[in-house]
């Protein structure tokens, strides 16, 4: 191959070594102009998502003030309160006096099932009024005291009107009386007596559980033995018509639950 062939070779090796560097760079930096607008685009997209998310946590709170109950308000609320849980404090003490002579009724009855049944009933209002004796509760913060009623429901002929956590504290009255009245239906079934769930203390006491907040005691006795004479038929007959038991629990159906409490949201 003569001189000037290899010259001629080289030179086009270079030359095309030359141009390939010069595309690499080109496309690099066409690249690099490229990714630029986009990951802003991202950051100002993600910075925009978080203006929105606070924005709507900031709407959220001013909704909840503008609905929340007046100071005024509130503090008539915690002086209604205090005022029911010391009548019901005095109430309660009345009933233990009560439970044990009826405990004594069903000794000398011979109806030891529903005896042991009436004895932890005695000890779980006892615990009651311990608690409320010593009681040291935050009313201040307690959301209860501020939250304007949010559902209305009928008992007998009048209409009340309540908020979320009156609502759970009427569901935790049937379900509590559904379980307590299963227990007194199935001791009356082990003591071969007859039916009659009116005649159980329990029903006629129907405090267990409720410490005094939220609603009316006549209000949580009337939900607790709407649970209680269901919870003793499905008790004294061995079945599950009314209610259910979850993980060793009793409870009513939701569907009778719902039945019984019949809770409208306020339009």
């Amino acid at each position: 191959m003569k001189t000037s062939t290899l010259t001629r070779l080289g030179l086009t090796v270079a030359l095309s070594a030359a141009l390939a560097a010069m595309s690499f760079t080109s496309h690099a930096q066409h690249g690099a102009d490229v990714s630029a607008p986009h990951k802003a685009a991202a950051q100002q997209d993600k910075q925009g998502k978080e203006e929105q998310k606070d924005a709507k946590k900031e709407a959220k709170e001013q909704q909840q003030q503008q609905h929340r109950l007046s100071q005024q308000q509130q503090q008539e609320r915690i002086r209604q309160q205090k005022l029911l849980l010391a009548q019901y404090n005095q109430r309660i003490a009345e009933q233990q006096a009560i439970a044990l002579r009826n405990a004594q009724r069903l000794e000398q009855q011979k109806r030891l099932a529903h005896y042991r049944y009436q004895q932890a009933y005695y000890e779980q209002l006892r615990q009651q009024q311990a608690r409320l004796e010593n009681d040291r509760y935050d009313y201040d913060n307690d959301p209860f005291y501020y939250t304007p009623p949010t559902y209305q429901y009928r008992r007998g002929d009048k209409e009340y009107q309540t908020n979320q956590y009156g609502a759970d504290q009427l569901r935790r009255a049937s379900n509590t009386g559904y379980q307590k009245g299963y227990e007194a239906g199935r001791a009356d079934k082990q003591d071969n007596w007859r039916f009659d769930y009116r005649e159980s203390f329990a029903y006629q006491d129907a405090n267990y559980g409720f410490d005094g907040r939220y609603v009316q005691q006549d209000d949580y006795n009337y939900y607790f033995r709407e649970g209680f004479q269901r919870g003793y038929e499905d008790g004294y007959y061995g079945r599950r018509t009314y209610g259910s038991n979850a993980s060793g629990s009793d409870s009513l159906l939701g569907t009778v639950l719902n039945m019984i409490l019949n809770l409208q949201p306020l339009q």
